[in-house]
């Protein structure tokens, strides 16, 4: 190979490596919100119980509050990937990156 295409690989990767940060960076803050609405979702849950909602309402938000505990999981699965695969990167990219 020459030494051009080397540089240019070199270049892709590292570029690509960034990218992989951004993403994972936006999972987490992803994730954060969805941890606050899980939240929201289960404080109307506890008032669904008491009786403090009709009930059309109290079904409704019950459906949703498992839907976003599916999202959530989704999200942590999705993230644990993104990690795994930033994981095999190549140790070329030396600059340093954020913790999460």
């Amino acid at each position: 190979m020459s030494k051009e295409v080397v540089q240019e690989l070199l270049r892709t990767n590292i570029s690509l490596e960034k990218k992989v940060i951004e993403l994972l960076s936006s999972v987490n803050q992803l994730t954060k919100k969805m941890d606050e609405l899980v939240d929201v979702f289960s404080k109307a849950a506890q008032h669904i119980e008491r009786g403090d909602v009709k009930e059309p309402l109290a079904s409704k938000l019950t459906e949703l509050l498992e839907q976003n505990k599916k999202i959530a999981r989704g999200l942590l699965l999705l993230e644990k990937y993104v990690k795994d695969k930033s994981a095999f990167s190549s140790p070329l990219y030396n600059e340093e990156k954020p913790e999460f």
